[in-house]
C-alpha cells in the first residue's frame, strides 16, 4: 500500500535501504503478537505435534518476522519503481495493518500510478510461489497421501516457508481487490485516470469503491461477530471484530486519501504570498525565554519568531520550543539555547503554491515555514493560516 500520510508518530526509524528510511510502528507489535500467538499455540503444534515447545516459538517467532520482511519486500518494490517513474518515495513505514510506502506528492502521469501499484502485488505474488518451491525444497521427500504425517516430517524451515508460501499469494490477491487505497484500487484509479484523463473523478471512483470494499468488510465482521460462519474465514468474536476494523481502516483510508487530494487541488494555483504572515515581530538570539513569553508571546497571535541579528536570520524560536523548558528555567535560559538553527530550518518562497507548502509542513512535522527569497526573509506562513484559506475558500474540501 503506498500512503501521502506520515505514520511516524509512534514509532522509530530501524534502518535505510536503497536511500529510503525503514520506520516501525509501535503498532506493529500487536499483530506480530497476534501472528506469533495464533502460530505457537495453534496452528504449528497441530502440524508438528512431536515438537518441543522451544521449537514450536522460535519457528513461530521467525516466521512471524519474515512474514514483515515479505511485507518490507513489498513496500520496497513500490518505492523503487515508484523512484524509477520519478515519484519521490523517502521513507516506508510498517505498522499493524502492514507498510506504506509515504509518497512526497501524486504521481505525474497514470502509466507511473500504474507500475508503481502493481509492483507490489506482483512481487508478493513472486515471493509466494518462491517459498512454496523453496519450502518443498526443504522439506524434501513426503508422503502426500498421509497429509498429517507429511505436515509432521516437516523441518522448522520448510515449516516457515510452506506457511510464507500462501500467505504472501493470499496478500497479493487481497492487495489486487479493486478498493482504492489498496494496490488493486491505485491500479483501477490509475486505469480510469487514463481513460478520463482526470485524476480527481478518477480518485473518487476508486475511493468511493475502496469504502464499498470495506463496508463489505464490516458487514462479514459483524456478521461474524453474532455466530455466523463464513467460507474461508470461519467465524467467531475475535475474527470478526479483527475484520470489522479492517474494513473500518480501510474505509477512513479510503476518505482520507480522497480529500487530501481535494485539499492539494484546492492549494494548487494559490500562491505563499497570499497566505504568508508579512509583519512579523523578531528577536534577538540573547532574548530570556521570561521576556520572550511576557513581551512577545503574551502580546499577539504569532506563535514562531524569527531569531535575528544585524539583520541577518540565525534561527526560528516557536512555542513548542518553549513548551519542552522547565518554567522555574525561563529567567536563565536564552532563545539561542532552544531556537532550531537557520541551516536546519524548512523554507520555501514567495512564489511556490499553498499546496506545497501544507506537504513541507507535513513532511517536517513542523507549523510554520519561513518563506525566503533571496536569503531575505519574506514572512512565515502557517499551518492555521491554510487551514483557515480552507475553511473560508474550500468548504467543499473539510466537509
Amino acid at each position: 500500500m503506498s500512503s501521502n500520510r506520515a505514520r511516524r508518530a509512534f514509532g522509530f526509524r530501524v534502518g535505510q535501504v536503497a536511500g529510503i528510511d525503514i520506520h516501525v510502528d509501535l503498532s506493529l507489535a500487536i499483530i506480530f503478537g497476534l501472528i506469533t500467538f495464533g502460530l505457537g499455540n495453534g496452528l504449528f503444534p497441530n502440524w508438528h505435534p512431536d515438537w518441543s515447545p522451544f521449537v514450536t516459538w522460535a519457528t513461530a517467532l521467525a516466521a512471524a518476522f519474515s512474514f514483515f520482511v515479505s511485507i518490507l519486500i513489498h513496500e520496497l518494490s513500490h518505492a523503487l519503481v515508484g523512484r524509477a517513474q520519478g515519484i519521490p518515495i523517502n521513507a516506508i513505514t510498517l505498522f499493524v495493518f502492514g507498510g506504506v510506502a509515504q509518497l512526497e506528492r501524486e504521481p505525474h502521469a497514470w502509466r507511473a500510478e500504474l507500475w508503481m501499484a502493481i509492483a507490489g502485488p506482483i512481487t508478493s505474488l513472486v515471493l509466494g510461489l518462491l517459498f512454496l518451491v523453496l519450502g518443498g525444497m526443504f522439506a524434501g521427500p513426503v508422503d502426500l497421501d498421509d497429509g498429517e504425517r507429511a505436515l509432521a516430517a516437516l523441518n522448522p524451515t520448510a515449516t516457515v516457508l510452506l506457511w510464507l508460501g500462501p500467505v504472501n499469494i493470499i496478500l497479493a490477491l487481497f492487495n489486487l481487490v479493486p478498493g482504492f487505497p489498496l494496490d488493486g484500487g491505485r491500479v483501477l484509479r490509475a486505469i480510469l485516470w487514463g481513460i478520463t484523463d482526470d485524476l480527481l473523478r478518477a480518485t473518487q471512483w476508486a475511493s468511493k469503491l475502496g469504502q464499498a470494499f470495506a463496508w463489505f468488510l464490516i458487514m462479514v465482521g459483524v456478521s461474524m461477530m453474532l455466530g455466523l460462519r463464513v467460507p474461508l474465514l470461519g467465524g467467531g468474536l475475535v475474527p470478526g471484530m479483527w475484520l470489522a476494523f479492517i474494513g473500518w481502516f480501510l474505509n477512513s483510508a479510503a476518505l482520507t486519501s480522497y480529500r487530501q487530494l481535494l485539499v492539494r487541488e484546492a492549494l494548487e494555483d494559490v500562491p505563499v504570498s497570499r497566505l504568508m504572515r508579512r509583519e512579523l515581530s523578531a528577536v534577538h538570539p540573547d532574548t530570556r525565554l521570561d521576556v520572550l513569553v511576557d513581551e512577545y508571546l503574551m502580546g499577539g497571535d504569532q506563535r514562531g519568531f524569527p531569531v535575528t541579528d544585524n539583520g541577518n536570520l540565525l534561527g526560528l524560536v516557536c512555542l513548542e520550543d518553549i513548551r519542552r523548558i522547565p518554567r522555574r528555567t525561563w529567567h536563565t535560559t536564552s532563545v539561542r539555547d532552544i531556537m532550531t538553527p537557520a541551516e536546519q530550518l524548512s523554507t520555501i518562497t514567495t512564489d511556490a503554491d499553498a499546496a506545497e507548502a501544507l506537504q513541507c509542513l507535513s513532511r517536517g512535522g513542523v507549523n510554520q515555514l519561513p518563506v525566503i527569497d533571496d536569503g531575505e526573509l519574506k514572512g512565515l506562513i502557517r499551518r492555521e493560516d491554510i487551514l483557515k484559506w480552507l475553511s473560508l475558500y474550500g468548504k467543499d474540501v473539510l466537509t
